[in-house]
């Protein structure tokens, strides 16, 4: 079992709890792989409606993704609803946003109820890296404000954008105080306290090997193995083997991040007086906002082999540069990565193995918000609801060109291309 990666996460992790490793056998109704934000709100919901409910870690609570990501969490889908709505209908792209709308109330709601403390800040800027991005920008707060009655979101023009984020590298942007962001890892540790509460058991330390697609279930660990009715696949960016029939339908993408020493009162309001997070609108996204201890927390970068860079922070730092040149003195404290799951239509692939075997991953950097609705969707699929999970589930996920063998050279290939076409 692999320890927390060395993050400002980390350090600042409200629960050092651990869950001892499931050793010999267990039954379950529900036997849950994966303990990022999919697996333990799916464990949560379901110990709350009375089901017996085993979840597997391979690592710890929150190890992938979900306690390593930039902390934001935005309404709707990756792909903009003008996108949505070609692709699948108006009636079926509402039908998405109301979804999206959804799982961001439901974390919100969960935050609230269970007292979770993880630095919880509203609004989120949208930055144009190009002047061609400001019409898109400009007509995308149209439309929802106009087809989908939303009024959160506002333009904001390049003046304003420079005094809200402190550089003058942006042409433009929006503000969203519909969206949100925060510090991931409490926020799943803080859902699997909730869930452990409720009744669900928490395995860390069991590394999945496989399962049999029967009913019932057998789920087989390095140490153990759980005889279950049901089985939900939480693994996203980490599945590897365990599925191959739709391992070929994501791919993992290495992200990094830096934590600067803490900058100060007045440099971190000359960065970001609001506290609000900021991204931008390139294919390879940078990311940033401020810690409650005035830390600049900046995500940037790329890589898409299984190895990363010697020096994490050095290699995040030359972006946070191009953005922030003041920065130059600033101290790195921490450097940190890990992979996040994108699918080619960058929309996120729900599903079923066999009617008792369900999965959910490819997020493509929106999970915080996904991730948990995911896990209530399953949860009610399996209490037999499963319209809902079917509006997902029904999204199409073509498999990438070349299968499992294939897809990683030739996803570097486009990457490298979009990559080069930030740079023009």
């Amino acid at each position: 079992m692999q320890e927390y990666v060395d993050s400002y996460y980390a350090v600042t992790a409200n629960s050092r709890r651990r869950h001892a490793p499931l050793r010999g056998g267990m039954e379950a109704d529900v036997c849950v792989i994966g303990g990022g934000y999919t697996g333990v709100s799916c464990a949560l919901h379901l110990a709350e409606r009375g089901y017996t409910v085993g979840l597997l870690e391979a690592e710890r609570i929150g190890w992938g993704a979900s306690g390593r990501n930039g902390g934001e969490m935005f309404k709707g889908h990756r792909r903009s609803q003008e996108e949505l709505e070609r692709w699948f209908g108006r009636e079926r792209a509402h039908a998405l946003w109301k979804l999206g709308l959804e799982a961001v109330e439901l974390v919100l709601g969960r935050i609230r109820q269970h007292g979770i403390r993880c630095d919880l800040n509203r609004g989120v800027i949208s930055a144009a890296a190009k002047p061609a991005h400001i019409l898109k920008l400009r007509e995308s707060v149209a439309k929802l404000r106009d087809e989908y009655g939303y009024a959160d979101q506002r333009f904001v023009e390049r003046d304003e954008l420079v005094h809200l984020i402190g550089t003058e590298r942006y042409f433009a942007g929006t503000l969203d105080l519909g969206c949100w962001h925060l510090h991931p890892l409490n926020l799943v540790l803080g859902l699997a306290e909730a869930a452990a509460g409720a009744g669900a058991q928490l395995f860390e330390g069991c590394r999945v090997v496989d399962f049999t697609r029967s009913d019932p279930a057998t789920v087989r660990t390095d140490q153990g193995e759980v005889r279950t009715r049901y089985v939900v696949l939480a693994c996203d960016a980490y599945l590897d083997k365990l599925a191959p029939e739709i391992a070929g339908k994501m791919l993992p993408i290495n992200n990094f991040m830096l934590a600067t020493e803490p900058l100060g009162e007045a440099t971190a309001r000359s960065l970001i007086p609001d506290n609000y997070s900021v991204s931008d609108t390139k294919f390879v996204v940078n990311y940033w906002r401020l810690s409650p201890d005035r830390r600049l927390l900046f995500g940037g970068g790329e890589t898409y082999s299984r190895t990363f860079p010697p020096d994490i922070g050095r290699f995040v730092r030359k972006y946070m540069l191009r953005v922030y040149p003041q920065l130059v003195n600033a101290r790195i404290d921490f450097g940190w990565g890990g992979a996040v799951g994108v699918t080619m239509k960058r929309l996120p692939h729900f599903g079923r193995l066999a009617p008792n075997i369900f999965f959910a991953q490819g997020y493509s950097g929106q999970g915080i918000a996904l991730a948990n609705l995911a896990g209530k969707l399953i949860a009610e699929a399996v209490a037999g609801a499963a319209e809902r999970f079917d509006v997902m589930a029904g999204l199409p996920s073509p498999a990438f060109p070349g299968g499992t063998l294939l897809r990683h050279p030739l996803m570097v290939l486009g990457m490298l291309w979009y990559a080069l076409r930030d740079r023009l």
